[in-house]
């Protein structure tokens, strides 16, 4: 039997915060037990207070009644403790997007787990092929990149390492659709498919506004109006995270070191300055 025929009952998610609950919620959704781990109890408890609001809204807003957010909630499992994720089939990682604690992670996970498990890593451009190589388990390691709010967005990004086999591969195919997503099938290169799209698109917007073309206001008006976009990029870097943003145009940048990904000046300077958007009230807008 296959891995991609196996019956895949537990899956284990590592990391508790906005990625991780998130993916912990629509996995006990698609009928999984899940074991949501996080070193941090503090952040544990975050993660899993952040479900069980999600789930009080759902039913509040009548998209499902009582009886299955109870359901939900109760194949949840909280831990504090990595030697609990020994019997999973399918450990998701969503910790901090750095490639060293990732593979130090993962090291981690090779020794616990049963031989048969699958890792994935939720990384959104970072080296699935170099995570891979920390691990005995090579060919069982894949990319599943979510996509934030994890409950609401329906893609799931299915990347390839160069290890990865035909097994874990279709797995990971069919654990996309069991979470109610749509998967697409992308090769590891620099920020994958989606993000190396996206990121140029936002970068493109800072230059806009900083060579004084338009307004902060009317360069995002004219992406949705002009291009039906539901928000501006620069709106959409506000939401990511200004930091975060750099640190994203920065690895395009460097993976592949071709000049037209260079970050926008402007970016750098907002970020030096601690205008870094939502999260700190200012960024190419202002927040309450």
């Amino acid at each position: 039997m296959t891995k991609g025929e196996m019956n895949l009952k537990q899956v284990a998610v590592v990391g508790a915060g906005t990625m991780g609950n998130g993916i912990a919620q629509i996995a006990a959704e698609g009928g999984f037990d899940v074991v949501l781990y996080d070193k941090d109890a503090a952040g544990l408890e975050r993660g899993i207070k952040r479900i069980e609001k999600t789930l009080a809204r759902n039913v509040e807003k009548g998209k499902q009644d009582q009886q299955t957010a109870d359901d939900i909630r109760g194949r949840m499992h909280p831990t504090g403790d990595i030697n609990e994720l020994k019997d999973a089939d399918l450990v998701i990682e969503a910790i901090i997007e750095q490639i060293e604690p990732k593979k130090a992670l993962l090291a981690e996970l090779d020794v616990v787990c049963k031989p048969s498990t699958i890792f994935a890593t939720n990384t959104s451009g970072l080296s699935i092929t170099e995570m891979a190589a920390a691990v005995k388990r090579s060919s069982q390691v894949i990319g599943m990149h979510f996509f934030n709010p994890v409950p609401v967005m329906p893609l799931i990004e299915v990347i390839r390492a160069e290890q990865t086999d035909d097994d874990t591969f279709t797995t990971a195919f069919r654990m996309a659709e069991k979470f109610n997503k749509t998967a697409i099938a992308v090769k590891e290169a620099p920020l994958f498919a989606v993000n190396r799209i996206l990121t140029p698109m936002i970068n493109e917007a800072i230059f806009v506004l900083d060579e004084g073309i338009a307004s902060a206001e009317d360069i995002d008006k004219a992406m949705k109006l002009g291009a039906n976009h539901p928000i501006g990029p620069l709106a959409l870097a506000d939401l990511i995270g200004l930091d975060t943003m750099l640190f994203v145009v920065e690895t395009l940048y460097e993976e592949t070191n071709d000049s037209k990904y260079r970050p926008a000046p402007l970016l750098k300077k907002y970020v030096r300055a601690g205008r870094l958007g939502r999260k700190s009230g200012l960024g190419f807008f202002k927040y309450d």
